[in-house]
C-alpha cells in the first residue's frame, strides 16, 4: 500500500502532469458527479472511497467527532471532537476562520493582491462593481488553502453579524499552488460567495467604543468542490444554485462558531480594512489551524 501510495505521489509531483489532470478534464461534469457519488450511502462503497482517498492524501481522521461514515461526503464534512481547536480569545484578534495552509498574504495596494507570487488580480476582477469592495482597498488580504484530506468546516474569526452574502457563479480550476502560478486570476474565475462580516469594536480592544468595521470572508471553490453551506441560508450554493444571488441577512456568530462548510477542500480569502495588522512570524506555506491568531483591530 505504502509503495502504490509513494508512487501516485511521485506521479503527482510532476507540475505539467498534476495540472493536466486535475484541470484539463470536464470539471464541471467530474464536479457534479463527485457530489452524487460522495452522497451514496453505502458501506462498503464509502470504506473504499476512503481507501482510495488515502492513497492520495495524508488524511488524519484521529480528531474526528465521528469515526465511521454513512458516505464519503459525511466524510469530507466531519465534524472535530470537542475541544480539537483551541481558539485565541483576545479581545483585539482576528482569529483563523479554518485549518489550512497560508497561501499568500499582505497589503492591497490600490485594490491589488496576489493569487502567487508574479500573479496579480484586483478586488474588482474578483468581485465586479461592488460597493463594498472600496473599503479593503488599501487594507490587508491572506488566502488560506484547504486541501481535500483536511478540516473542511469554516468558523467566525471575530463575534459579529453577517449581514450580506454575495454569491458568483463560475468554473472549478484546482485551485493548488501549481494551478494558481498558471492560471491568471484564477480565483475570479471559479465559483465563489462574498459574506460581508460586521464587527463591531469596544474600549476592551483598545480602540473606540461603537467602531465598525467589515471582514471580507470569500469563500471559493474548486474542482471536486462545488458546493459551499452557510449556516442560516437555507439553500446549497452550487454549480447548480438557481436562486437569487444577493441575500440581506443577520446571522450572527460568536468568535469561533461554526459558520459552514465546504463539500471536499478549496480556498478562504480574507480582507480586513486598512489599520489591520498581522500577527508576526506568519509566513507563505505555513499550516495553520481554525481558531489561531492572523491579525489585530487597528490600534
Amino acid at each position: 500500500m505504502m509503495k502504490i501510495k509513494n508512487f501516485l505521489k511521485n506521479i503527482l509531483s510532476s507540475e505539467d502532469l498534476n495540472f493536466l489532470l486535475t484541470n484539463r478534464i470536464p470539471r464541471l461534469t467530474l464536479t457534479h458527479f463527485m457530489g452524487w457519488f460522495s452522497q451514496i450511502e453505502n458501506p462498503w462503497v464509502t470504506k473504499a472511497s476512503i481507501a482510495v482517498w488515502r492513497l492520495f492524501a495524508d488524511l488524519d481522521l484521529s480528531e474526528a467527532k465521528e469515526q465511521t461514515f454513512k458516505s464519503l461526503h459525511a466524510c469530507f464534512i466531519r465534524e472535530l471532537k470537542p475541544g480539537a481547536r483551541k481558539v485565541d480569545e483576545r479581545a483585539n484578534v482576528i482569529s483563523s476562520p479554518c485549518d489550512g495552509i497560508i497561501g499568500e498574504f499582505g497589503h492591497i495596494q490600490d485594490g491589488q493582491l496576489f493569487q502567487a507570487k508574479g500573479f496579480p488580480y484586483t478586488l474588482q476582477d474578483l468581485l465586479g462593481d461592488e460597493p463594498s469592495a472600496h473599503q479593503w482597498r488599501d487594507g490587508v488580504y491572506m488566502t488560506i488553502r484547504i486541501t481535500s484530506s483536511m478540516y473542511h468546516r469554516f468558523h467566525a474569526p471575530f463575534s459579529g453579524e453577517v449581514k450580506r452574502l454575495k454569491y458568483f457563479s463560475g468554473d472549478t480550476w484546482n485551485v493548488n499552488p501549481i494551478a494558481l502560478k498558471r492560471v491568471e486570476k484564477l480565483f475570479c474565475k471559479n465559483e465563489r460567495a462574498l459574506l460581508e462580516f460586521k464587527i463591531k469594536g469596544n474600549a476592551s480592544q483598545g480602540i473606540s467604543s461603537g467602531s465598525e468595521f467589515t471582514l471580507g470572508i470569500i469563500p471559493v471553490a474548486a474542482v471536486l468542490v462545488a458546493s459551499i453551506k452557510l449556516h442560516g441560508i437555507e439553500p446549497i450554493l452550487s454549480t447548480r444554485y438557481q436562486g437569487p444571488t444577493d441575500v440581506k441577512c443577520s446571522l450572527s456568530f460568536a468568535k469561533g462558531q461554526e459558520m459552514g462548510w465546504f463539500q471536499h477542500g478549496s480556498t478562504i480569502l480574507m480582507f480586513a480594512q486598512k489599520g489591520f495588522y498581522f500577527e508576526d512570524n506568519l509566513y507563505v506555506g505555513q499550516h495553520i489551524q481554525m481558531g489561531q491568531a492572523l491579525m489585530k483591530l487597528p490600534n
